[in-house]
C-alpha cells in the first residue's frame, strides 16, 4: 500500500467516524426527548434506572468551566449574535466555494503526473474538510454556556489529526478558516450565555412588576380602608360637636389617620421608598449565608413568607426589617459592601451572601444608626425539629 493510498484510507475511517459521532448524537437526543415526554409527572425529577442511553451531565463541571463569563465578541443582545452567526457562516460557505478552507501541495505528482496529483489532492481536500466540518458542526451543535473551551480543544485536534493525515502532500486545513470556525464556536458560546441573560433579566422583571402591583394594590386598599375611618371619625365629630360633648379624642384619632394616609401617599408617590430585609435559612444554605433584600410591600414578612415557600425546604428566619425613604440606595450599599463574599458572582440578582445576620448588622448599623430590633440567631424551628430525623451522615 503506498503513502497516498494509506492517507485516502485514513481520512475515509475519520470521515466515516465522525458522520457516525453525528448521527448516533442526533439518534441519543430524539431518544432522550421521546423519553422525557413519555415519562409519568411524578416521576420528572428522578432518572429512568439502569437506562445505557442515559447520559448523565455534571452541571457542576460546566459551571466550573464557566467561571465569571467573559464574552469573546462582546455584542448588545441576542439579536446581534445572530446577526453575527449568520454573517460567518457566509464567511464559511465563501471559504468552502472558494477552495480556501484546506490549504494544498501545488506541484503534488502522482504516478508521475502533476494532472493526477491535482485531482488526487482535490479529492484527498474534500474528505478532510467533510471530517472536519463534522467534527465542527457537532461541537456547534452540543455547545452549551459553558463548555467552550472543550468545544475549542475538539476542534483544535480535529484539525491537528487532519495535519497528520494530510502530511505526506502537504495538506492541512487552512489557519484562517480554522480560526473563522473557532470564532463561530465563541459567537455560538457568547449567543448562549447571551440568551441566559437575557431570560434571567426577563424573569427579574416579570418578578418586579408582579410584586409592583402587588405594592400598588396593598397601598390602595389601605387607602381605602383609611378614607372610611376616617369619614367615621368625622361623622362621630360632627355628631359630638353639635351635643357639645368633649372631642379631643376624635381629634386625635382624625391627626392619626390623617398622617396615616400622607405617609400612605408618600409611599405610593416614592418608589424609593421600603423595607431593607436581612434573611437567613440555615436548613437550606447553612450557618453563615444570608440574603439581603428590598422589598416595597405594605407588610414586609408576607414578601418573606413567599420567599420561604416551595422552593426551600424551610421558611426564612428574619434578623431585621428596616424601613428606608431610600430603601433602594441603602441596599445597593449593602450588597457592595459585601460583593466580595457573594454565592453567585454570575447573577448579580441573586443577593444570598456568605455573612452573619452579625457581619450584616454592624455594616447597618454604621448606615442608619442603633438598630432597635435585631436578631442575631435564627430560630429555625423547623430545620432543629427535622435534623433529628436526618440519616446520620447528613445531620
Amino acid at each position: 500500500m503506498t503513502d497516498q493510498q494509506a492517507v485516502i484510507i485514513g481520512l475515509r475511517k475519520m470521515l466515516v467516524v465522525k458522520e457516525r459521532e453525528s448521527a448516533d448524537l442526533q439518534d441519543l437526543v430524539r431518544d432522550l426527548t421521546a423519553q422525557l415526554a413519555a415519562r409519568p409527572a411524578h416521576a420528572a425529577g428522578q432518572p429512568p434506572p439502569n437506562d445505557p442511553r442515559l447520559i448523565v451531565v455534571d452541571d457542576a463541571l460546566v459551571l466550573q468551566e464557566v467561571g465569571i463569563y467573559e464574552y469573546h465578541h462582546p455584542l448588545e443582545n441576542a439579536d446581534e449574535y445572530k446577526k453575527a452567526l449568520a454573517e460567518l457562516r457566509g464567511e464559511v460557505r465563501a471559504a468552502v466555494q472558494g477552495g480556501t478552507a484546506i490549504n494544498l501541495a501545488k506541484k503534488f505528482s502522482f504516478n508521475n503526473s502533476l494532472a493526477e496529483g491535482r485531482r488526487l489532492t482535490t479529492d484527498l481536500s474534500k474528505l478532510m474538510l467533510r471530517a472536519y466540518n463534522a467534527e465542527a458542526e457537532n461541537c456547534v451543535r452540543t455547545m452549551r454556556a459553558g463548555n467552550l473551551d472543550t468545544a475549542r480543544r475538539r476542534l483544535d485536534k480535529a484539525a491537528k489529526d487532519i495535519e497528520k493525515l494530510g502530511a505526506a502532500m502537504q495538506m492541512h486545513v487552512s489557519p484562517n478558516y480554522h480560526a473563522v470556525r473557532i470564532k463561530e464556536l465563541e459567537l455560538t458560546a457568547d449567543y448562549l450565555m447571551r440568551v441566559q441573560e437575557e431570560r434571567e433579566a426577563a424573569r427579574a422583571e416579570r418578578e418586579r412588576l408582579r410584586e409592583q402591583r402587588k405594592v400598588e394594590q396593598e397601598l390602595a386598599a389601605e387607602r381605602e380602608r383609611l378614607e372610611k375611618e376616617q369619614a367615621h371619625y368625622r361623622a362621630v365629630l360632627q355628631r359630638l360637636t353639635a351635643a357639645g360633648q368633649d372631642t379631643g379624642d376624635i381629634n386625635d384619632q382624625l391627626t392619626r389617620i390623617t398622617d396615616a394616609i400622607a405617609q400612605n401617599d408618600f409611599r405610593a408617590a416614592n418608589i424609593r421608598a421600603g423595607y431593607v430585609y436581612v434573611i437567613s435559612n440555615i436548613g437550606a444554605f447553612g450557618a453563615d449565608v444570608v440574603k439581603i433584600g428590598l422589598t416595597r410591600r405594605l407588610e414586609p414578612l408576607d414578601r418573606v413568607r413567599e420567599l420561604g415557600g416551595a422552593s426551600v425546604p424551610f421558611p426564612f428566619d428574619v434578623h431585621a426589617i428596616y424601613f428606608s425613604d431610600d430603601a433602594v440606595t441603602l441596599e445597593n450599599e449593602l450588597h457592595k459592601e459585601f460583593g466580595g463574599r457573594r454565592l453567585n458572582h454570575a447573577n448579580q440578582r441573586r443577593e444570598f451572601f456568605f455573612a452573619t445576620p452579625e457581619d450584616v448588622r454592624r455594616v447597618l448599623a454604621k448606615k442608619v444608626g442603633n438598630l432597635l430590633d435585631y436578631n442575631d440567631s435564627p430560630e429555625a424551628t423547623q430545620y432543629f425539629q427535622s435534623k433529628g430525623y436526618w440519616p446520620d451522615r447528613l445531620a
